[in-house]
């Protein structure tokens, strides 16, 4: 019988799906994070996330991870496939292979493989789209220097700016204030600032705390109800800029989303709402999880378009 991969490898944590010709999800894996973009020893990270995912997938599928060899696979990796490429095909045996980006799978899962365009917030933000023509445009994806509006990272970075402006005087009192210093132990908003430039605060530790963010809006704190508001409104232009360069001529199937940042429901919310001024359109719920996307991708490798059963809900 002819087995299908699908990996989800990010920065967060590595997801994979084994599945059988009929669409069934026989195998499921996780793993830690595969891209650690600039570390000396960036290839062995990969190696050993990818390895431990493929062989707890395996495991649950009652599948031989030395021996099995997939009809079709597809990575879909943050930080893109351009060094990666190479190295999956040194762990994974497959008839063919599909290595691409995250956002395309992130794509690929929440429409279900149709047409439309998917907004990703996670630590960072990305808005990439696909038509009926099989054309593809992406919005976003710069990174915490020069973009990632909308994603965890910037609303830390948001409230932390809050939280400086209000202790140096000049800005209005919040509550992000005390939450960000208790949250990390810090004196003061200035002491966590210099701590942010430190390696004590990777990039990823500081977007954990964007529910902070989130806490405070709902307790009504004006300021970070401003905060994610604005972030919903910045996502929306994402979406607006692939919107523009892909469906000038048809209208997208599914406009839907993707990333940790969306569980706050006033950032839904505040997404939403901006979308349907600035397109007429309605957002979606996601169909599936990213990994799942890459499942469908492998699928169509084959020229097949399934009905998968079994996927769960969510990640670990």
């Amino acid at each position: 019988m002819p087995f299908y991969l699908g990996v989800d490898g990010g920065q967060s944590g590595t997801t994979a799906f084994i599945a059988d010709e009929t669409g069934e999800v026989i195998g499921v894996g996780h793993g830690g994070p595969c891209n650690y973009p600039g570390a000396p020893d960036r290839r062995e990270k990969f190696f050993q996330a990818i390895r431990e995912t493929l062989e707890e997938a395996c495991k649950d599928a009652g599948l031989d991870p030395e021996h099995v060899t997939f009809q079709a696979a597809c990575l879909g990796l943050s930080g893109g496939a351009a060094d990666k490429a190479q190295y999956s095909r040194e762990l994974i045996r497959s008839e063919k292979y599909k290595i691409t980006h995250d956002a395309e799978i992130a794509l690929s899962g929440a429409t279900g493989g149709r047409p439309g365009i998917v907004v990703i917030a996670g630590t960072g933000s990305i808005a990439f789209g696909r038509n009926g023509r099989g054309e593809t445009a992406r919005a976003g994806g710069w990174g915490y220097l020069f973009g990632d509006e909308g994603g965890a990272f910037y609303l830390v970075r948001e409230a932390l700016r809050a939280a400086l402006r209000f202790e140096e005087g000049w800005g209005k009192k919040t509550a992000l204030h005390p939450a960000l210093c208790e949250a990390t132990r810090s004196h003061s908003a200035d002491e966590l600032m210099r701590r942010f430039y430190t390696s004590e605060f990777p990039r990823e530790r500081i977007a954990a705390l964007a529910p902070l963010v989130d806490q405070a809006a709902e307790e009504g704190d004006e300021i970070a109800g401003a905060i994610i508001d604005q972030a919903g409104s910045q996502l929306a232009v994402y979406a607006e800029g692939v919107f523009a360069h892909l469906f000038r001529t048809e209208k997208p199937t599914a406009i839907s989303y993707a990333g940790g940042a969306f569980r706050s429901k006033r950032l839904l919310k505040a997404f939403g709402r901006n979308v349907q001024e600035r397109l007429g359109c309605v957002i979606e719920a996601p169909r599936f999880i990213p990994a799942a996307g890459a499942l469908l991708e492998a699928f169509q490798l084959e020229g097949l378009f399934v009905a998968l059963r079994g996927v769960p809900e969510s990640d670990k």
